[in-house]
């Protein structure tokens, strides 16, 4: 099977890729969302050129052959881009052995325990606690991650004294037998991020992610060393050298590739492997409702070292909802496995229609 023509439709935040074999076979994949034209347009200057007329039997290699054929462009863009075409061949080879992806490449279907992901910062503590305690009540959660500090924030909060009200605030309203995670966001340098992670310590906190500017490994590598809690990081980076680093000097204790930010499913197993063969743990980021989720979902089946929940957002991502059936849904604190070929769901003709379409082949 020979790759012979490759789409793109944007739409609103999403970029989403047709690839067609040859004989007539299609798979669909996704790229990073958010300024996924931009992505789009890279696709077809940068990935296309290279993947058409290729076999479409291994997508892995044919990712790392894009990736080093646009070596002087080696960042977010190109991993975006090439994450669309390297996710939609994996739809179409198994969808061809009428398989689901998870276990076309060895894996086994199973619903998975979720964690519900707050992407706010805006919102206030008492009101943040109380939507959480009504979603553990309607949906089951039996974990939820909250954000602190602020974004690449050089050690302010959002507000003053935010943190440390919101946590206090959410671990009094939920109790004791939930989880909470935290996503700093790159907030803080080495020494404030261990302060606050000690104060995260004595309210029982599992999780602390990206502590400090992701690119700061040492400091990072600082956070983990200082506190009993798990310190994850990852889902920034493209580079599967960079995990190699990551890893070999403990920066984290939970590894967090993005399957659309790496470019691709194959790649994020690999930073998997990598960290099982160092004893560490993996849960991909997936923070929308998109497909980056249903990735996730096949990729924690694969792997040999998935963590305890997948990520699942709990905002109103309408955007995403809208792209394919079934929804993705949480029942009892656990999302269903896609049930059927492929990626185990269906894009909704009436979002490709009204989608922007550029084609090459």
């Amino acid at each position: 099977m020979r790759i012979k023509s490759l789409e793109t439709f944007h739409w609103q935040h999403i970029t989403l890729v047709r690839v067609t074999a040859d004989d007539g076979a299609q798979g669909f994949g996704m790229m990073a969302p958010y300024n996924a034209d931009i992505s789009a347009t890279v696709f077809h200057r940068q990935v296309a050129p290279h993947a058409l007329g290729k076999d479409a039997g291994d997508p892995d290699a044919l990712a790392e052959h894009i990736v080093e054929a646009e070596y002087k462009f080696p960042g977010s863009y190109v991993c975006r881009a090439l994450a669309g075409l390297e996710t939609a061949l994996w739809d179409l080879l198994a969808k061809a052995k009428g398989r689901s992806v998870c276990e076309y490449l060895g894996g086994t279907p199973k619903d998975l325990d979720a964690y519900g992901s707050s992407m706010s910062r805006d919102i206030k503590p008492e009101d943040e606690a109380a939507r959480l305690v009504a979603l553990r009540a309607t949906l089951g959660y039996r974990a939820f991650k909250i954000r602190i500090g602020s974004v690449t924030g050089h050690d302010a909060d959002q507000w003053p004294g935010r943190t440390e009200a919101l946590v206090s605030t959410v671990r009094r309203a939920l109790g004791p037998e939930t989880k909470i995670l935290v996503d700093g966001n790159s907030c803080y340098t080495a020494p404030k991020a261990i302060e606050v992670g000690r104060f995260l310590e004595s309210q029982g906190v599992v999780h602390f992610e990206e502590p400090c500017p992701y690119w700061e490994l040492e400091w990072t590598a600082q956070v983990a060393a200082a506190l009993k809690m798990d310190v994850a990081g990852g889902e920034q980076d493209t580079d599967l050298a960079q995990f190699h680093r990551m890893i070999a000097m403990r920066a984290v204790d939970v590894i967090q590739p993005d399957v659309c930010y790496l470019g691709g499913l194959a790649r994020t197993i690999r930073a998997a492997k990598d960290a099982h063969a160092a004893g560490l743990p993996c849960v991909p980021h997936s923070a929308n409702r998109s497909f980056v989720t249903v990735f996730t979902l096949h990729a924690m089946c694969v792997i040999p070292n998935p963590g305890p929940y997948v990520e699942f957002s709990i905002e109103a991502d309408r955007w995403a909802d809208e792209i394919f059936s079934p929804a993705l849904t949480v029942v009892d604190g656990r999302i269903p496995f896609p049930k059927g070929p492929g990626w185990g769901v269906t894009v909704h003709p009436a979002w490709v229609a009204r989608a922007t379409r550029l084609a090459s082949g």
